[in-house]
C-alpha cells in the first residue's frame, strides 16, 4: 500500500518537480528545525498539562516554550545542525542533533535552577523539559530519517539503474567501513548486494548492515552470479598478492569488474574512504614482490646535496625527482627541453618537501655550452641522466636525432661530470641496448659503453677519478611515456580496436615508482664503472596484457572491443634481453639488483669511432650513419628491412 502511494506520487507532476529539486537553503533547514521544536513543545504541554495538570504560572505558556525554542536555536546555530544536505545525513548529523538538544536541555535546566535559587521560582516542569528534549530529538533525528528513506527509495530510481551491482569481500572492520562510506557517496556508484568472508566456515546465515554474508565455500563468480552482482570491491586486508592476483584473474576470466581499496586508517571520514575505492589497474597484477630498499645509503648519498636530473619532465625523470625530494637533498636541478611538461612538474613538486631549494632549467642536453652553465652555476653532487630518445619506430625514421640526443647528450654530460668532479653520474639506459635490434637500442649501447670505458680509461690512466658512473638497465615501465599501457588504455576509450605487433611478442614490465627506487638503490651501491640489470619478473604476453586490461575496463575482448595484429614495426623484435650472449651476473645485496659483467671496451677505439660518428652526422646519409653504429656496436642486429643488408 505505501510503495502503491509513493509511485503514484513519484510519477506525479509535483513528483517529478520535487525529484528534480536542488539541495534547499540552509535557513530553510534551519526554520523546519526551529518549527519542529515547536511541536515538541506543544506535544509536551499537551503530555504534562493533560496527565498531571502541573505547570507554572510566573510566566506565560508563550513566553516560556518561546524560551524553550529561543535557547534551541541558538545551540542549532552553534553546532550548525542544518548545514548537512538532509537527503545524505550521516550518523555525524545525528551526533550534531544530539549534542545541540543535550546542550539545550542542560542550559535550560540550569536557567530553570538558578531562577529557583535567585527568585525562589521555577520557570519550567522539570520532567517536562526532559520530555520536551527528548521528543525534540526524536523528531528532528525522524525527519532526517524520513526524507533520507524517502529519496533513496523512492526519488532516486532512475538514478539506481545507473549503479552498479556489487559484492565487497571481507568481513572485517576494513569491510564494513568501506561498505558504510559507498552507503552514504554522493553520487552513488554502487549498489552493495553482500559480503563475501573467507574465514566463515559455518552455514549459519549472518548480516552486516542488512546484507548478506556469504561464506567462501563456492568460487568467486558463483557467489557473484548468485547475489546478481556485476562486480566485487576487494576490502579484505589479509589477503597476499598472490590470493588477490588470483581472485581477479576468475572474476576477469567471467567478466566481472574489480575494484580495490587500500587498507583503511581509524581516523579516515567516510569520503576519504570512498574516494580509495578505485577500479582495479592493470599495474596492480604484476606478480612481483614489495622492494625493500636500503633507504640508509640512499640518504648518504643524496642528503644535503645538489641533485642534476635531465629529462625530468618525462615520465621516469619525474619519479626519480619525486624520489629524491624524499631524501632531503639540499638542491634539486630539474632539467629538461620541453616547456610545458617541465612548467608541470615544477607545479607538482614544489609542495613535496618546502626545505628543498629546487630550480627548473630548459636546456638540451645536446648543447655542451648551456649544459657548461649549468654546472658553473649549480655544481651538482649526482646526475641522474634520465633524458633520451626512446621511440623505436621514430629513431629508425631520424637515426641521427638518436645519436645527437642519446650519445651525444650522454657524452656532453659524462665529460662535464668529471670536469666538475661530480661524485656520481647514474645513466638510465634500456633492455633495447642488449643485443640491439633498433637505432634507438644501438644508440643506448654507445652511450653505455662510453661512459663505462671513460671510467676505465681514467682508472687505468692511474687519474684519481672523483666521479663514478653508474648504468642501471631495465626494462618496460608501465605508465611511461610511449608504454603499451597508455595506448591500449586510449584505444578502450575509443571503443578499440587494440593494436599488436605480433601475437608472440613477449616484454618485461615494471611500474615506474619501482623502476625509479631501484635506479636510486643502484645508484648508490655503485663503484664506479657496473651496469646494473635489474630484475623484471617474469615476461607478460602483449595479448593477454590487451585482453586483461580490456576486461578491467568492464569489456568482453573481441566481442565488446577487438584486438588486431598489426605486424612487426622497424626495429622491434619479439623479445628483449638483459644481458647479451657473453654476459654474466653477480649478486648484490638487494635481490632484485644484479650486476652485469660484460666484455670491456676500449676507450680508445669506443672515444675515436664515437667521435667520428658525430663529426660526420651532418654530411651522411641514414645508411651511413646505422652502418657506422654497427661498427661501435657489432651485435647490433638490425630488424629494419631497410638497414638489415648494410656492411659493417
Amino acid at each position: 500500500m505505501t510503495d502503491s502511494i509513493f509511485n503514484l506520487l513519484k510519477n506525479s507532476v509535483l513528483g517529478k518537480r520535487f525529484r528534480n529539486i536542488g539541495y534547499l537553503p540552509r535557513w530553510i533547514i534551519f526554520a523546519i528545525d526551529v518549527f519542529i521544536v515547536f511541536v515538541a513543545s506543544i506535544i509536551t504541554y499537551l503530555i504534562i498539562y493533560t496527565l498531571t495538570r502541573l505547570h507554572y504560572n510566573y510566566f506565560g505558556m508563550a513566553t516560556r516554550y518561546g524560551l524553550i525554542i529561543l535557547i534551541n536555536s541558538i545551540f542549532f546555530l552553534v553546532y550548525r545542525t542544518y548545514s548537512g544536505i538532509i537527503r545524505h545525513s550521516t550518523f555525524i548529523d545525528g551526533v550534531k542533533l544530539l549534542t545541540s538538544t543535550t546542550t539545550s536541555y542542560i542550559f535550560l535546566l540550569i536557567i530553570n535552577y538558578a531562577g529557583r535559587i535567585f527568585f525562589d521560582k521555577h520557570l519550567f516542569v522539570t520532567t517536562g523539559l526532559f520530555i520536551s528534549y527528548v521528543i525534540s530529538f526524536l523528531l528532528l533525528f525522524l525527519f532526517r530519517i524520513l526524507i533520507k528513506y524517502i529519496f533513496e527509495r523512492y526519488m532516486n530510481i532512475e538514478d539506481k539503474k545507473k549503479l552498479i551491482n556489487a559484492v565487497i569481500y571481507g568481513a572485517d572492520a576494513n569491510a564494513i567501513s568501506v561498505a558504510n562510506a559507498l552507503k552514504t557517496e554522493n553520487p552513488s556508484r554502487f549498489k552493495l548486494r553482500g559480503f563475501i568472508d573467507k574465514f566463515n566456515q559455518t552455514k549459519t546465515s549472518k548480516s552486516i548492515l542488512n546484507l548478506p554474508i556469504i561464506n567462501q565455500s563456492k568460487k568467486i563468480h558463483v557467489i557473484l552470479r548468485s547475489l546478481k552482482a556485476d562486480a566485487l570491491i576487494i576490502a579484505e586486508k589479509s589477503l597476499s598478492k598472490e590470493e588477490t592476483i588470483a581472485i581477479v584473474e576468475e572474476c576477469l576470466e567471467f567478466n566481472f569488474k574489480v575494484f580495490t581499496v587500500p587498507l583503511i586508517t581509524d581516523w579516515e571520514d567516510e569520503k576519504q574512504i570512498s574516494n580509495k575505492v578505485k577500479s582495479f589497474e592493470i599495474e596492480d597484477l604484476l606478480d612481483r614482490k614489495p622492494i625493500i630498499l636500503d633507504t640508509r645509503s640512499i640518504s648518504n648519498n643524496l642528503n644535503g646535496k645538489t641533485i642534476l636530473i635531465t629529462g625530468a619532465a618525462g615520465s621516469i625523470g619525474s619519479e626519480i625527482t619525486r624520489q629524491v625530494l624524499s631524501f632531503n637533498p639540499r638542491k634539486v636541478i630539474v632539467l629538461d627541453q620541453a616547456e610545458t611538461p617541465l612548467h608541470n612538474l615544477r607545479l607538482s613538486i614544489d609542495n613535496i618537501n618546502k626545505n628543498v631549494l629546487i630550480r627548473s632549467v630548459l636546456a638540451d642536453v645536446r648543447n655542451k655550452v648551456a649544459l657548461e652553465k649549468v654546472f658553473q652555476k649549480y655544481k651538482p653532487s649526482v646526475v641522474y641522466h634520465a633524458a633520451a630518445y626512446k621511440h623505436v619506430p621514430l629513431m629508425e625514421e631520424n637515426p641521427s636525432q638518436a645519436i645527437y640526443t642519446n650519445v651525444l647528450g650522454t657524452k656532453n654530460l659524462a665529460d662535464l661530470s668529471i670536469e666538475h668532479e661530480v661524485e656520481r653520474f647514474v645513466m638510465v639506459s634500456t633492455d633495447k641496448a642488449v643485443n640491439p635490434s633498433s637505432v634507438m637500442g644501438a644508440s643506448k649501447r654507445i652511450a653505455e659503453k662510453y661512459v663505462q670505458t671513460l671510467h676505465e680509461k681514467h682508472r687505468d690512466d692511474d687519474n684519481e677519478i672523483v666521479t663514478k658512473f653508474i648504468t642501471t638497465r631495465f626494462g618496460n615501465v608501465l605508465g611511461s611515456n610511449g608504454s603499451i599501457v597508455p595506448l591500449f588504455s586510449k584505444q578502450i576509450l575509443e571503443g578499440g580496436p587494440l593494436t599488436i605487433t605480433h601475437p608472440d611478442i613477449i616484454r618485461y614490465f615494471m611500474t615506474i615508482p619501482e623502476a625509479c627506487q631501484l635506479v636510486l638503490e643502484a645508484g648508490a651501491m655503485g663503484k664506479g664503472g657496473e651496469i646494473f640489470i635489474f630484475d623484471m619478473g617474469q615476461p607478460v604476453k602483449i595479448i593477454d596484457l590487451a585482453k586483461k586490461m580490456i576486461r578491467l575496463a568492464g569489456f568482453i575482448p573481441y566481442k565488446d572491443i577487438d584486438i588486431k595484429i598489426i605486424g612487426l614495426r622497424p626495429g622491434e623484435k619479439l623479445y628483449e634481453e638483459l644481458l647479451n650472449d657473453t654476459s654474466k651476473t653477480l649478486a648484490t645485496h638487494n635481490e632484485k639488483i644484479l650486476i652485469a659483467q660484460e666484455l670491456q671496451d676500449n676507450y680508445k677505439n669506443t672515444h675515436t669511432a664515437t667521435l667520428e660518428l658525430l663529426k660526420k652526422m651532418e654530411h651522411i646519409s641514414n645508411e651511413e650513419i646505422v652502418a657506422a653504429m654497427k661498427k661501435i656496436v657489432p651485435e647490433f642486429k638490425s630488424m629494419n628491412s631497410v638497414f638489415q643488408t648494410l656492411d659493417v
